[in-house]
């Protein structure tokens, strides 16, 4: 069974931003002799995350909503102590974009069939950047026949 592997880089803009990768995971897959297995699709950041989910606007900004009630921001979190800490000297003011990622999955097992990402009609694979703006990275792991 052979297995073929991809990064999709990313390059973000300020604060939470939700990218549609769905459509790069199946050029990915269209350009392989893959056509049943899985993608593994897996997130190579600690203040960035994935979901399953519906790409519509609206839903987007609600969702940004409610990262931003789960972790505010203005709370004063241990891990923004840099002082206490050995930090590079660029390092954010970030304890909120990791908390929010932990809300969220690292990774996704998506099958593929007929050389295609078997999704319901309204799902698309979503990347959230927590912490921008960031090149990003993540990771595409396809196996099949």
């Amino acid at each position: 069974m052979p297995i073929i592997n991809k990064l999709i880089k990313i390059e973000t803009q300020q604060g939470i931003n939700i990218h549609n990768i769905t459509p790069k995971i199946q050029d990915f897959i269209a350009s392989t002799s893959i056509n049943n297995g899985q993608a593994l699709v897996f997130s190579r950041h600690t203040t960035t995350a994935l979901a399953i989910n519906e790409n519509e606007e609206r839903l987007l900004e609600d969702v940004k909503v409610f990262l931003r009630k789960l972790a505010p921001e203005s709370e004063p979190y241990l891990h923004n102590d840099l002082h206490l800490r050995d930090v590079p000297e660029d390092e954010p003011i970030n304890a909120h974009s990791h908390l929010m990622a932990m809300m969220l999955t690292t990774s996704e097992v998506i099958p593929i069939v007929d050389g295609k990402l078997a999704l319901g009609t309204w799902q698309s694979v979503l990347f959230f950047e927590l912490d921008g703006p960031r090149k990003r990275t993540v990771f595409l792991q396809i196996s099949g026949e």
